[in-house]
Order: structure tokens, then C-alpha cells, then sequence
């Protein structure tokens, strides 16, 4: 059985860990990272080109199953997977991992997506922790507030007059994002709800600290896939797959 996993997520990792060595693994990542983790079995780096290109490698490449373990964010190959599935009639599982949930005293602020989270900054603070990756900068570019930007790799321009940027790439520690609220007087944070526990302790930092969240709500997924929200109920799902 050959599976092809697509996403380059911690979750995505671990279920090519669990599948590796019992049936052939594919692990797809888009390449947005310059130096990503890999994970086990085989690899590949780069876009299909589409619906049709992705239909073209599975058919080619003698895919029984895919697996969609993209970040929560990444909507469309989430779409063009379900619908490549679908022409080249294999099965598709999506792996989410679930989204967050505020508890007492969380003060979060909704946002259907990153222009309005923009404009919600005002009135909320000055100094804007912002934590929603470094391709969607250009939309804050107008925005007054002092930035404070991390991501994985450097961000590209335009982004905001007024941003010092933060590179690394979690997971992150509770101590560690106390003190680095605590040293940039951070009084605002944004963010996706990217849910996971790696990038989680910035929640609790900011509750602790009273800080208001503007969390951008995930984007619409394809109806009518199955669902697992952990790498082992994947991997339980692929196993049980005709051979």
C-alpha cells in the first residue's frame, strides 16, 4: 500500500513516523520553508500544479489512499485534495487537529479573516505581537502599531513601518512566552487558530497576563471527508484499508 500524506505539520511527522515501515509512506510539503523537518519514509517538495497535476501523481505513482494533514490555513489543497480523490477514486482522510477553545479569562476577539483582524487592533493596543506567519504581513502593512513578528523564516515586504522580527519555530514554551511578552511590553496578540499544542503557551501567556487575543477563525473545509484529529487514528484508518 502506498500512502500519500500532504502537509508539512507536526501531526503530518508523526503519522508518517507511525505508517513508515509497514507500508509505503509519501510525505508531501509545499516547500514555504526553507529548511523543513522531515519527516520519515519518502519525500517530496513542491506543488502538483492543481487538481490535475495531483490526480496525474497519484495515478502515476500508485496511490491507494491520501491523507490530508495540510495546516488548518492551507484551504486550498484542502479543496483540490478532495476533489483529486474523488476523480482518482482513492479514499481521503483529513487530519485536523482540533481548533482552540477560550476558557475564563480569555479575552478574544473573533476575526473572519487577517484584514479584519487589522482592523480590530484599534483600541485593543500599541504593541502587536503578531504570530499569523510571514505571507500575510502586506495586509498590516497600514496598521500604526509597533509589530513584533515571528516566523519560521524572514518575511518578504511590504509589512509594517514599525516591526522587529522574531525568527523561530516552536514549539514554544510557557516561561519562554511569558518573558517574551513580559521584555517586548506586548498589550496585544494576534493569531490563527491554528490549534496544537506547540504554539498553544502564547494563549495562556496572554491570559495570564490580561492581554487581548485577536484570533483569526479557521476557513471553510470540504464537506463530506472523513475526519481524525490525531496521527494515530490516521495511521488506525490507513491500516485498515483493503490491501
Amino acid at each position: 500500500m502506498h500512502v500519500l500524506i500532504l502537509g508539512g505539520t507536526t501531526e503530518a511527522r508523526a503519522l508518517a513516523g507511525l505508517l513508515h515501515g509497514t507500508v509505503r509512506v509519501t510525505s508531501s510539503l509545499a516547500g514555504r520553508v526553507a529548511s523543513p523537518r522531515l519527516p520519515a519514509g519518502e519525500v517530496r517538495i513542491g506543488g502538483f500544479g492543481g487538481v490535475d497535476g495531483l490526480v496525474a501523481w497519484v495515478r502515476e505513482h500508485g496511490v491507494d489512499a491520501v491523507i490530508d494533514a495540510t495546516h488548518p490555513f492551507a484551504e486550498r489543497i484542502s479543496f483540490n485534495a478532495a476533489r483529486a480523490a474523488a476523480t482518482a477514486h482513492v479514499p481521503l482522510l483529513a487530519l485536523r487537529r482540533p481548533g482552540w477553545v477560550p476558557t475564563a479569562g480569555d479575552d478574544w476577539h473573533s476575526a473572519a479573516s487577517l484584514e479584519e483582524a487589522a482592523g480590530a487592533l484599534d483600541g485593543l493596543g500599541d504593541r502587536v505581537f503578531l504570530t499569523t506567519g510571514r505571507l500575510g504581513l502586506a495586509t498590516f502593512a497600514a496598521c500604526p502599531q509597533w509589530f513584533l513578528v515571528r516566523s519560521v523564516d524572514a518575511p518578504d515586504a511590504p509589512m509594517p513601518a514599525r516591526t522587529e522580527v522574531l525568527l523561530d519555530r516552536g514549539p514554544f514554551t510557557l516561561d519562554g512566552e511569558r518573558e517574551l511578552l513580559a521584555r517586548h511590553r506586548i498589550d496585544v496578540l494576534v493569531t490563527k487558530d491554528s490549534g496544537g499544542a506547540a504554539t498553544a503557551p502564547k494563549l495562556t501567556a496572554a491570559r495570564e497576563a490580561g492581554i487581548p487575543v485577536v484570533v483569526v477563525r479557521r476557513p471553510p473545509v470540504p464537506e463530506g471527508v472523513p475526519v481524525a484529529a490525531t496521527p494515530e487514528e490516521a495511521a488506525a484508518w490507513a491500516l485498515a484499508l483493503p490491501a
